[in-house]
This record gives structure tokens, sequence and C-alpha cells, in this order.
């Protein structure tokens, strides 16, 4: 009996420790969760500072289909503010060429021998 009662509380503190380990795992995703929230919150609260409000409303809804694309358009932008060459608010026509010249298929060739 007495080795019955021994492994259930060994079983007992096992489970414990597997729930403590989920819960901690749980509280680190939801911590990089947010974290991540905040840098992309962060991340278009920049962009918006050097975008007309037409060129911001067009990345929001290409971002709907192609976000890797906005991204790109993104980073464009917050680098040409972060070196000081960006003096102005980028229109809505400058956004549409930005994502013009990323769409850009670039031609696959594929040979056979």
């Amino acid at each position: 009996m007495t080795d019955d009662r021994e492994l259930e509380e060994i079983k007992r503190k096992r489970l414990m420790d597997l729930q403590n380990q989920v819960a901690a795992g749980q509280d680190m995703q939801e911590r990089e969760e947010f974290q991540r929230k905040a840098a992309e919150k962060e991340r278009h609260d920049a962009v918006k500072r050097f975008v007309t409000p037409e060129a911001y409303e067009r990345l929001s809804n290409v971002r709907l289909v192609r976000p890797d694309m906005v991204e790109n358009v993104e980073n464009q932008i917050i680098m040409l503010a972060q070196s000081g060459r960006l003096n102005r608010l980028i229109t809505d026509a400058e956004v549409k060429s930005l994502l013009a010249r990323l769409s850009e298929k670039r031609e696959t060739k594929i040979e056979r021998r």
C-alpha cells in the first residue's frame, strides 16, 4: 500500500510540474505575441508619419493581399526617413510607383538539357 501512495504522489508531482511548464510556455508565448504586436504598431505609426492619408490607406489595403510587399515598401520608407532623405510626405502616386516596381515579375528561365 505504501508503494501505491508513493507512486500516486510521484504521479501527482509530475503532473503539477508538467502543468507549470505548460503555463510558463503559454506566458512566454503571450509575451512574445504582445512584443510582436507592439513592434508592429510602432512600425505602422512610423510609416504613417511619413505618408499621406491616401497612401497609408493604400498600404493598408494592399497589406491584406500582399503583406510581404507592403513590408518592403515600409522598410524603404523607414530607411529614407532615418537617413534624412525624406523631407516631405510620400504621396499615394509614389506609393503606387513603389508597389508597381516591387510587383514586377522577374522572368524565370528553365532550361532542359
